[in-house]
């Protein structure tokens, strides 16, 4: 297994429909036990949402392949029944909501330079 401080950093944007915050926030407070397994055996790790009041979401996790941890999410019955369930919230949705999300850069993170900086 790869060790935590090499696992892939991965930071993402949806927009929520502000007129569903309440119901998102809601399902996301108590989220299906077996959709909680699932993430955590496909790969999902460290896995956070943030709102903002207006419906911007961010969110972030860390996984040694997303590709393989969104393969894996694909695979199982839960995630379909999770996608469905999840889709309408979001605006100008490419796809589902664990792979139409707007994935973001990393510009800096604080671990890597002060391991630069040790080596």
């Amino acid at each position: 297994m790869t060790s935590v401080s090499h696992r892939e950093r991965v930071c993402f944007q949806l927009q929520v429909k502000p007129e569903l915050i309440p119901e998102y926030t809601r399902r996301h407070a108590a989220v299906w036990p077996d959709m909680l397994r699932a993430l955590a055996a496909t790969g999902w790790h460290n896995y956070s949402l943030f709102l903002r009041a207006d419906g911007l979401l961010i969110g972030y996790l860390e996984t040694d392949d997303l590709a393989a941890a969104q393969a894996g999410m694909a695979a199982t019955e839960v995630n379909k029944r999770w996608q469905a369930e999840m889709g309408d919230f979001f605006v100008a949705l490419d796809g589902a909501p664990d792979t139409g999300f707007l994935q973001l850069t990393e510009a800096f993170n604080l671990e890597s330079q002060l391991a630069a900086l040790n080596a």
